[in-house]
């Protein structure tokens, strides 16, 4: 195990985190990094980090192999640095526990997704102790929201609402690595929104493995006593739009089954929730839902896109779907296919099924070839990126409000434009001059036209009108002029950022 020498006790100890999966585990990191900065590590630049955080998952395909491929890669660079540590958490921890340290004894601590907040301590005790540190709660003890946060983003922010999840898809292990759904109190939610407004934050995401069920889940964790208020969610997106400074709201991931019309009002009458979904599907066929046990079909799931765009004509829904589940006909996929044309979804974060050990679908029969589920993937896809260019072709000549973003445009320097979304969560390329007084900021809010649609982009050439500097670009402006004053959040209540999407895997949504 690794130990403490003279010079790492003068000057702070470096840390860098490396993030594998969805939302809920870029969140975590974000509380990781806070809680390191918090006990007084700094985040690594160029050189070697003394601490390496592995936040893992579970549902990916491969995710074990990709760990500890990772994890062999910097066993040399370990041995060659004296006092490193490394620390491996997230949903692969909270499933594999010791077999970690006995797959590879040079990590020094394991923790799990209930107890995050003791990783300090962990790698401290590691240190003194020049042994494992392997640590996996079974619950959650308290709501990690109250737990430092570093937030890479000054304009926009993740907010926790829930942890855990309740569902038992066949091809989730989600709900057994994170638990029963946890609610947070609604008051301790608008609190940290409100604090996060003040800071300059003007785009929140409300976060949970199945937002709309908020509300069954809230607990009392001095009594353990749980209730519930079925119509929370809705109240909550309401309350969102009596906060000033807060231009815009989105949330992911609903589910189906849960989606009520009293949501679909709320979103459509609170001007700042956005015109925009993301919902699920997983499957067209009604045979291969029920093996998945998503408790909706596809005429249930039609029917709620239909209220949506009856409340909001301008949303765009987005959605999830498995190719090649155990059992699924090739007339099951032609249901798929269907279920997509008849969505029109404005994008598709689409997925081969492959087995997810743990599971009850892993060890279903009539599991289906590789190759076959490939080139169903490669039909769908095809169908996906069809619709969205027709829908896309539609917002041509058509002025749209954008909020600027870093890093949303990998081409901006060399097409000179900036990046950033629409409302409805559209990414948009927007040509802009080099005159700063002109030139919008991140963060910073102007109406553009659209000249040309791709299917999962639309760029602006005609440039900006109506730019609006705001608190959120003021922001940003303020972390430039003071790069090494990030620091953390430290409202007793998380910090969340909201860095460049990730792909959720079909496990981590709804």
């Amino acid at each position: 195990m690794s130990q403490t020498t003279s010079a790492e006790s003068r000057t702070p100890r470096t840390y860098e985190i490396r993030t594998h999966g969805c939302q809920m585990n870029v969140h975590d990191s974000e509380r990781l990094s806070g809680l390191l900065e918090d006990a007084g590590y700094v985040r690594a630049a160029q050189s070697e980090p003394d601490v390496v955080v592995f936040n893992t998952c579970a549902v990916r395909e491969n995710a074990d192999n990709k760990l500890y491929g990772s994890l062999g890669n910097l066993r040399p660079v370990k041995d060659a640095h004296p006092g490193m540590q490394i620390a491996v958490g997230g949903c692969l921890a909270q499933k594999d526990k010791e077999t970690i340290t006995d797959r590879a004894p040079w990590v020094d601590v394991v923790f799990g997704t209930h107890n995050i907040g003791s990783l300090p301590v962990l790698l401290e005790r590691a240190r003194i102790a020049e042994e494992a540190q392997v640590e996996i709660a079974e619950a959650l003890e308290r709501f990690p929201s109250t737990l430092p946060t570093r937030r890479d983003s000054p304009y926009a922010a993740w907010v926790s609402i829930s942890v855990g999840c309740n569902n038992t898809c066949t091809f989730c292990i989600v709900p057994a690595l994170r638990g029963k759904e946890v609610d947070r109190r609604p008051g301790e939610i608008l609190g940290e929104i409100r604090a996060l407004v003040d800071q300059g934050v003007q785009e929140i995401t409300l976060l949970g493995q199945n937002v709309n069920a908020y509300g069954t889940g809230f607990t009392d964790f001095a009594t353990t006593d749980r209730f519930g208020d079925r119509a929370a969610f809705a109240k909550l997106l309401r309350a969102c739009g009596d906060i000033d400074g807060l231009e815009r709201v989105r949330f992911t991931s609903p589910h189906p089954k849960d989606f009520t019309d009293d949501v679909i009002a709320a979103m459509a009458e609170t001007p700042n929730v956005m015109p925009q979904l993301h919902m699920p599907l997983q499957s067209g066929s009604d045979r291969v839902l029920k093996a998945m046990r998503r408790s909706y079909r596809s005429e249930r799931y039609l029917g709620i896109l239909e209220r949506v765009r009856a409340a909001m004509p301008e949303a765009a829904i987005t959605t999830d779907i498995i190719v090649g589940f155990p059992g699924e006909t090739e007339a099951d996929f032609a249901d798929t296919l269907v279920v997509a044309e008849q969505a029109r979804f404005a994008s598709s974060y689409t997925f081969q099924y492959s087995i997810r050990p743990g599971t009850p679908a892993a060890t279903m029969p009539d599991q289906v070839p590789a190759e076959v589920v490939a080139e169903r993937y490669q039909r769908l896809d095809e169908v996906v990126k069809a619709t969205a260019y027709e829908e896309n072709l539609r917002l041509e000549d058509r002025r749209v409000e954008v909020m600027f973003a870093d890093g949303e445009g990998r081409k901006d320097a060399a097409t000179h434009r900036m990046s950033g979304r629409a409302r409805d969560n559209r990414l948009v390329h927007v040509a802009v001059g080099e005159d700063p007084a002109l030139r919008p900021r991140p963060g910073d809010i102007a109406h553009t036209v659209i000249t040309h649609a791709a299917p999962y982009h639309l760029n602006a050439d005609a440039g900006v009108t109506d730019l609006r500097r705001t608190r959120g670009g003021d922001a940003w402006q303020a972390a430039q002029d003071q790069p090494t004053a990030t620091g953390t959040v430290g409202l007793g209540m998380p910090g969340v950022g909201a860095p460049p999407p990730v792909p959720m895997t079909p496990g981590c949504r709804a």
